[in-house]
């Protein structure tokens, strides 16, 4: 009866029957684990498992917890993320002799994943005589999880067989850190070992390939994602959005959304986000009016985008209303994304003394990227008094960074305090600071090349470098005709 509880949902009726029988059995208490944990009831979980404890210390007959008992208690201290519940229960594990079951070893392992502790989990991985390939992705997935990409690369390689999981965490674990070509690299591994994608593999890649520019491999993965059904999933189509709005094709992006038959807030936060990174402000607020008929609350990202298209447009009262109608009208805690793009709005409309106003009444403390946007605006109205406050914030938050300097440097240079110039130029060579590297991409052939500035480690750099050298003849020539066929 309790299982049929638990297969309908009717987990208080299977509580009240639970709770009948004044001395329940093993066969009881383990029904009663697994119908509270599949309902995600797992602090109730927990309490019958503390019962059956008690109960087997005060019974004649003792009730000890068997191998059906274990994985639903560890998955709810998992869930629960309880670490220190979790190890006391892996020392009853030991206690009642099924340290070496491998069942209850996979939970262990994956509770500890989940609690960020990634040494026990090792501990279980290192204990387990027989480790299957979900136990090698729970490793890898909290090795990632935690950015130790290394460590997670070496087990990747170690594992005896992968699944389609194994690729798409590794995938996944990259794209979060940032390291695109490997994603790219790791991912054209799976294609070549013949593993097919699914659709997680895809929403796994395409932020990858927004990143990176690489339009051509996300067409590619739109080609493939409606050759398999896999747009279907509202998750990949916004995935593509996304790609095609980062990657210059706001027009496709559109197409895409439009097709769309289920759109949830991130494909409208997502698309409206796209037209304004395009310059298209007005038709990004006409899409969140559109939204609005269709009676989608809007999130913190579609809020983001739509004070972004107006800072684009310069919408300066637009802007000022949406981003009041954030908490009056939606419920929706502005963050320092929001006061960022509010910033940059009114520094862009000129209304510096207002931008710096907002920044002091801000509820948290504000980062970088908006006392650099104060910055930048101060440059484009030549408000030193402005620049010198937001320059004293960067030197706090980012000494290193020599393109503040730089930039204070070219506002007193525009109002011609040459002193302030040299001033700036001293401050530099006095901290040795280093101007942060340039970097570009550029996709060849379906690859991507990374180009670093100052960095000359690419096997083709002299010719590069003698292409742009006849580059520079034939622009300082121009009545010669150089043509120039290079092949990389």
């Amino acid at each position: 009866m309790l299982d049929i509880c638990d297969q309908n949902g009717e987990i208080e009726y299977a509580s009240l029957l639970f709770k009948q029988v004044p001395e329940p059995n093993i066969f009881l208490y383990n029904a009663m684990i697994r119908a509270y944990t599949h309902n995600h009831m797992h602090v109730l979980t927990v309490n019958v498992y503390k019962q059956m404890i008690r109960h087997s210390l005060q019974l004649e007959e003792q009730i000890f917890p068997d191998r059906f008992t274990y994985p639903f208690v560890i998955r709810s201290c998992g869930a629960l993320l309880d670490v220190v519940l979790g190890k006391q229960v892996h020392g009853h594990v030991f206690k009642f002799r099924l340290k070496d079951n491998n069942l209850v070893q996979s939970s262990l392992l994956d509770m500890y994943v989940k609690c960020d502790e990634i040494i026990g989990a090792h501990m279980v991985f290192d204990e387990m005589h027989e480790r299957d390939v979900i136990s090698w992705n729970s490793l890898i997935s909290g090795h990632m999880k935690l950015g130790h990409v290394r460590k997670a690369r070496t087990l990747f390689e170690d594992m005896p067989n992968k699944s389609i999981v194994s690729w798409t965490t590794m995938i996944s674990g990259y794209t979060k850190v940032g390291s695109f070509s490997n994603a790219l690299d790791i991912f054209r591994r799976m294609q070549r070992v013949g593993m097919q994608p699914d659709w997680v593999s895809l929403v796994a890649i395409l932020p990858t390939c927004a990143q990176t520019g690489t339009l051509e491999l996300g067409k590619w993965l739109h080609f493939y994602a409606e050759k398999n059904g896999f747009l279907r999933k509202t998750s990949v189509c916004n995935a593509l959005i996304e790609m095609y709005s980062k990657c210059g094709s706001a027009n496709q992006a559109l197409q895409l959304f439009n097709e769309m038959s289920e759109r949830d807030v991130i494909s409208w936060s997502t698309m409206i986000a796209g037209l304004a990174h395009h310059g298209r402000a007005n038709e990004a607020i006409e899409l969140f009016h559109e939204m609005q008929r269709e009676k989608i609350k809007p999130n913190e990202i579609t809020f983001v985008g739509l004070l972004s298209a107006c800072g684009h447009a310069g919408l300066l009262d637009e802007g000022l209303k949406y981003f009041d109608s954030m908490g009056k009208d939606y419920n929706v805690e502005p963050g320092i994304e929001h006061y960022g793009c509010l910033v940059d709005l009114l520094g862009r409309t000129g209304n510096i003394d207002r931008a710096l106003e907002l920044i002091r009444s801000m509820k948290m403390e504000p980062d970088s990227a908006i006392w650099g946007s104060l910055l930048s605006s101060c440059r484009t109205y030549r408000n030193l008094e402005t620049a010198v406050i937001a320059m004293e914030h960067l030197l706090e938050l980012e000494p290193e960074d020599t393109g503040n300097l730089v930039l204070l440097a070219n506002i007193y240079a525009d109002l011609g305090k040459w002193e302030g110039v040299s001033r700036m130029r001293r401050l530099i060579r006095s901290k040795c600071m280093k101007k942060t590297p340039g970097c570009s991409l550029i996709e060849v052939n379906s690859l991507v090349q990374e180009f670093v500035s100052g960095d000359d480690s690419k096997p083709f750099s002299e010719d590069i470098y003698r292409i742009l050298e006849l580059l520079a003849l034939h622009q300082n020539k121009t009545s010669n005709h150089i043509e120039i066929i290079f092949e990389v």
